[in-house]
């Protein structure tokens, strides 16, 4: 039976997300510029130099005002921690990576794999042994990016995916595991919610596995925007109250080597860590993605 929403009480605390995130919304729709994109021919509103902070200690960030799609973000960073360039696995579970496709049903960008593969070293891999030798290191640092042909008008301009979220660190501060994404550009309905929680799932992976608590999580954005099909849905949700409370999550055991490996129980062990502690409020019309 689906839960009825109820007001927040004026001492209960809000969930640090929705706060956040409508804040972005309203910033970029009140105060955004417009510019007609020459690579899509939408207009797109947006304003430089955007930023998210959240103590993962205090909730999980997710959306609330909005229902998110749990599977999705969960399937990807698994996906990710893998290393694979091939869609399969993930497939299973979300499409969303199959207009990206290229031969042989694999993404040549994907994430995953230029973690732990591309460079021609491990980084994930090197990341977790550096911590654990080294807890104090200040040298994690975990790149998408390919600067032999991603951007600056190169031969990365024809490919069809371009990574957005482009770097990480990790860095272990007060015995607390804190990561910090940088994104070059991001699209505050579609890719923000996304990309946020499926990383905030990467650092408690990443905890767990080297046995400290979750820390801070900061998202650095380069260009938030908002594409002239969306700017209905964005009004929507500013005009939405915040109803929901922080959201608990506990990392189910073993969730970084489950992931290695590909284990699709995991999938489902977070969705349901997630689900019994998330309210969200309906749920969108569908969409559309702009490529």
């Amino acid at each position: 039976m689906k839960r009825a929403h109820q007001s927040l009480d004026q001492s209960s605390p809000q969930n640090a997300f929705d706060v956040q995130y409508k804040g972005l919304l309203e910033a970029v729709m009140n105060h955004g510029v417009d510019e007609v994109n020459q690579r899509t021919g939408h207009v797109c509103r947006s304003i430089p130099g955007m930023g998210m902070r959240f103590d993962l200690a205090e909730g999980f960030p997710l959306l609330a005002l909005r229902k998110i799609p749990l599977k999705v973000f969960i399937a990807e960073q698994m996906w990710f921690l893998m290393g694979n360039k091939n869609l399969s696995f993930l497939q299973r579970f979300t499409k969303i990576w199959d207009d990206f496709a290229e031969e042989n049903n694999c993404v040549e960008s994907a994430y995953g794999y230029r973690w732990r593969k591309h460079f021609g070293r491990d980084q994930i891999g090197a990341l977790v042994t550096m911590l654990q030798n080294d807890p104090t290191s200040r040298h994690g640092v975990v790149l998408m990016w390919d600067p032999s042909d991603d951007g600056l008008g190169g031969e990365g301009t024809a490919k069809k995916n371009v990574p957005c979220p482009y770097t990480f660190t990790v860095q272990i501060i007060g015995g607390r595991l804190c990561l910090h994404l940088m994104i070059r550009s991001n699209d505050l309905l579609l890719g923000n919610p996304h990309d946020v929680s499926g990383f905030a799932l990467q650092a408690h992976f990443l905890a767990q596995k080297l046995n400290v608590e979750p820390g801070i999580l900061t998202v650095s954005i380069s260009n938030a925007h908002i594409y002239d099909i969306h700017f209905e849905q964005a009004q929507e949700i500013i005009d939405r109250d915040i109803t929901h409370t922080p959201i608990k999550f506990v990392c189910p055991p073993n969730a970084f080597d489950r992931a290695e490996e590909g284990d699709e129980s995991l999938v489902n062990d977070v969705f349901e860590a997630i689900k019994s502690h998330y309210n969200p409020q309906p749920a969108l019309k569908r969409m559309a993605i702009v490529l």
